[in-house]
């Protein structure tokens, strides 16, 4: 039974709604003002809420806000008049469901609350899963209301029942490590190893001796033999993030140890038989590195079996207060603060670019926990650390704003370290066959001064 209530400071409006709602089988709660709907609301204990947008010092927008702070998964649905329309579209802005404007009738009014109902039953499905990821490994930062949200936790639970091998897309710091972990933990491989590589952390001489494991005197170093890590999952899942980073010689190895289930350790000729579902992501546009010989067409469609595309933060705006309040009381526990935001400061967060995702929105947060000393957190203390909201640009695009930082981190590391492009692939954490890429793509010529 659906349990609904009604914010209405007009009695007998609040009353008629209310018998209308129970007449159609419904468990309906009143609330006789702004104030106490939002109270009420925030509470959580309520499937839908139908608030009135015009009342008294706490309005219909006052009502959303509060529940959509303290309960998301809460459908709203707002009552607007004639002539405050734009009310309404904002609400719906800010996370309402829908709205209906007066005058109705009762059957409009059942069909609206019928239909935000079931999205909120929908959704809680996919919540309650969500939430089983986060309590059993610690996966907060899996948090959102928005549609693409919705759609990619939907997936998971879809796709992680299967054995199919997944790719997963999207920009850096979107998340596709949580959506990997995520995919194993409600899988039936869920009780055995998730073990994950970052492919351009790792320089090319070593990843196949990471991988694959090596005899014992197969390489100037190797003193004792050792299993590689995919070994170490068997029976699990391996997670390669950016895979597109791998050199063209590893991936036809790869390849095969997807295909045959198998892998044979360096200076060993004997197959060993691994049993491991495949997850590999990257931030890297995979047909257009296919089409510039970068990486192995067979491996791409090996890997793009089951798809998931990760959207940037830019693309879920209304999931940003979420995550900044996420974050704010994560690092105020972690510092035992009590930091909060100043007026209009979460506002001010859903304006910018985020071209560093959420992991750019979480260093903010951090940032501006310990400069606030634990108190009032204000614009000037988290602004000015990332890039400028839309409209006060620098009229270039996103892609030359990456690739201008880009470039000038690249110099300054080659810089530091006299031009040794080894050294500043490890000051940058990245391959030296990614750096050298990278200097080739961005035209950058760095000469050692080293005699």
């Amino acid at each position: 039974m659906p349990k609904i209530l009604v914010v209405d400071d007009q009695r007998n409006m609040r009353t008629t709604l209310a018998m209308m709602l129970r007449g159609s089988g419904n468990e309906v709660e009143e609330a006789s003002d702004g104030a106490q709907g939002a109270e009420m609301g925030a509470k959580g204990a309520y499937d839908v809420v139908l608030t009135d947008l015009r009342m008294g010092a706490v309005d219909g927008i006052d009502v959303l806000r509060a529940i959509k702070q303290k309960s998301p998964m809460t459908e709203v649905v707002v009552m607007t008049a004639y002539g405050t329309i734009e009310s309404a579209v904002e609400a719906m802005r800010l996370g309402a469901f829908d709205y209906i404007q007066k005058p109705f009738t009762e059957q409009e009014l059942l069909v609206k609350v019928q239909r935000a109902f079931e999205n909120r039953r929908l959704t809680g499905q996919v919540s309650l899963l969500a939430s089983e990821f986060r309590e059993r490994y610690r996966f907060e930062n899996i948090i959102g209301r928005s549609q693409p949200i919705r759609e990619v936790l939907a997936r998971i639970v879809k796709i992680a029942a299967s054995e199919a091998t997944v790719l997963i897309t999207g920009e850096s710091g979107t998340g596709k490590e949580l959506v990997a972990k995520a995919i194993h933990a409600n899988s039936k491989r869920a009780t055995k190893p998730f073990v994950p590589v970052n492919c351009a952390a790792i320089t090319e001489t070593l990843l196949e001796s990471e991988l694959f494991g090596h005899a014992r005197g197969s390489f100037t170093g190797a003193v004792s033999a050792r299993k590689g890590l995919m070994e170490e999952a068997d029976g699990g899942t391996f997670f390669f993030d950016e895979i597109a980073e791998t050199p063209m010689s590893f991936q036809a190895k790869l390849l095969r140890a997807i295909q045959e289930n198998e892998i044979r350790r360096i200076g060993e000729n004997k197959p060993i038989k691994v049993d491991v579902r495949i997850i590999a992501a990257t931030n890297q546009e995979l047909l257009s590195a296919i089409a510039e010989k970068r990486f192995r067409q067979d491996l791409y469609y090996r890997l793009n079996v089951a798809r998931f595309e990760l959207p940037p933060l830019r693309e879920r705006r209304e999931d940003i207060p979420l995550l900044a309040e996420f974050f704010l009381d994560k690092f105020n526990r972690k510092n035992s603060a009590r930091a909060r935001f100043g007026e209009g400061v979460v506002e001010s967060l859903m304006q910018l670019d985020y071209p560093g995702n959420i992991r750019e929105l979480e260093n903010l947060v951090e940032q501006a926990v310990a400069l606030s000393g634990g108190g009032v957190i204000t614009a000037d203390e988290i602004l000015p650390r990332t890039t400028r909201p839309p409209g006060g640009g620098t009229g270039r695009t996103l892609a030359e704003v990456v690739d201008s930082a880009e470039k000038l981190a690249i110099e300054n590391a080659l810089r530091e370290c006299d031009g040794s492009r080894e050294r500043a692939a490890d000051v940058l954490a990245i391959s030296p066959t990614t750096l050298w890429r990278k200097m080739t793509r961005l035209g950058i010529v760095f000469e050692s001064k080293s005699p």
